[in-house]
């Protein structure tokens, strides 16, 4: 048994909430996402509240009760909250800004690193050693970040590089003589 699909996903005020079939559209304050949902699964809508539940009690369906209310649950709260994720920048001479639709990086490369920013996706530089990527769709969010990160991963040895907000950078000790 799931111990998050047993849980209902509230509905704030506000937010509107549309099943049509196998589609699940959800329209708030921040936006509108839709989401398709699995067949081994069944949503339904009452009270202001989305509850989930499996068509059965095979392995599949009840792996993908609790993924499907988990989305369902990002999909609410992306529409009234958004989500965000923070990078920092760390080494001499690394910045980032923003420049119009795109994202300028100073990396420690030759050249710099002009990133264009996607629709649905807004990142600010409050710091030039800080990158705020912000949107309602999580995965979005998250895949952006990622690929901003990827650009110069944090090393090891002195963690230069770009790393997310409150990340652990392992460090290793240089070479001895």
């Amino acid at each position: 048994m799931s111990r998050i699909g047993k849980k209902p996903v509230p509905v704030p005020q506000g937010v509107t909430v549309d099943l049509a079939g196998e589609t699940l559209s959800v329209k708030g304050p921040k936006g509108q996402l839709s989401m398709s949902v699995v067949d081994e699964v069944d949503l339904s809508y009452a009270n202001d509240e989305i509850v989930v539940k499996p068509r059965n009690q095979s392995k599949r369906a009840r792996s993908m009760w609790g993924m499907q209310r988990t989305l369902v649950e990002n999909l609410v709260k992306g529409v009234t909250e958004g989500f965000t994720r923070e990078l920092e920048i760390t080494g001499v001479g690394y910045r980032a800004a923003v420049k119009g639709n795109e994202l300028n990086l100073q990396l420690g490369y030759s050249h710099d690193i002009n990133f264009p920013i996607p629709e649905g996706i807004e990142v600010k530089c409050p710091e030039p050693t800080k990158v705020v990527v912000s949107g309602i769709d999580k995965q979005q969010v998250g895949q952006v970040a990622a690929k901003i990160r990827e650009f110069r991963k944090p090393e090891p040895y002195k963690g230069k590089g770009v790393k997310y907000a409150g990340e652990y950078i392992f460090r290793k000790e240089g070479k001895k003589k």
